[in-house]
């Protein structure tokens, strides 16, 4: 069936990431179980509610600190919590926005209220956009929706709000987990796999290529 709508990750799709950098630097103000900031419980009882809009950045920064048993300041806990993101790369957003000339497109991010600040910032200041709703049909953030992929209700909303036809609309993502849930809605789904970037799936006007394998 032919993609006549596309939503995309952020994280990972867009933006690139590593969680390391954020450990690397934890490591520095003197936190040193990595093993206890990589398991599940950090990620369900902390980082999990902060992407569900569950904690304000105010309760995350203090459920950090606590988890952590460290005396940090505010700017300390933010500056280490957003050393995982990089840059937005000015090449993908040139990808948008070709791609949006022929599709409408949407955004669907797992994120907290201190990552969006900083990349809306880097949006403005770089590329002259006050918000991702100017640069996507419109962008949904898992803490401001209180849902978080890969729970189906979050692409369900999505696709009712756009009014969108599931089996023409392509969601790409770079983890296999959120792609089962946008298929168990009936998402065509793509796996944005290392090394692969969003320019590899578009020819130069912004076209889907031909030959791609969907699931």
């Amino acid at each position: 069936m032919a993609i006549e709508n596309i939503i995309f990750d952020f994280g990972g799709v867009i933006l690139d990431i590593d969680p390391q950098l954020t450990i690397n630097e934890l490591v520095k103000l003197g936190y040193h179980s990595k093993e206890k900031l990589n398991s599940k419980d950090f990620y369900l009882n902390v980082i999990r509610k902060f992407e569900r809009g569950i904690y304000t950045p105010e309760i995350f920064r203090d459920k950090l600190r606590d988890y952590l048993q460290l005396e940090l300041t505010d700017q300390q806990v933010d500056d280490a919590w957003n050393a995982l993101l990089f840059d937005i790369p000015r090449e993908r957003i040139e990808v948008i926005e070709k791609v949006k000339k022929n599709y409408p497109i949407f955004l669907l991010s797992n994120s907290n209220e201190i990552h969006y600040d900083l990349y809306v910032r880097d949006l403005q200041l770089r590329f002259g956009y006050r918000e991702f709703d100017e640069l996507f049909n419109k962008s949904y953030f898992s803490f401001d929706l209180h849902m978080c992929k890969p729970d189906p209700d979050v692409y369900s909303f999505v696709i009712y709000q756009e009014h969108l036809n599931p089996a023409h609309t392509l969601f790409v993502d770079d983890r296999e987990e959120n792609l089962e849930g946008a298929r168990k809605v009936g998402l065509r789904t793509y796996l944005l796999a290392e090394p692969e970037r969003i320019r590899d799936i578009f020819d130069e006007n912004g076209l889907l290529k031909q030959g791609l394998k969907f699931g």
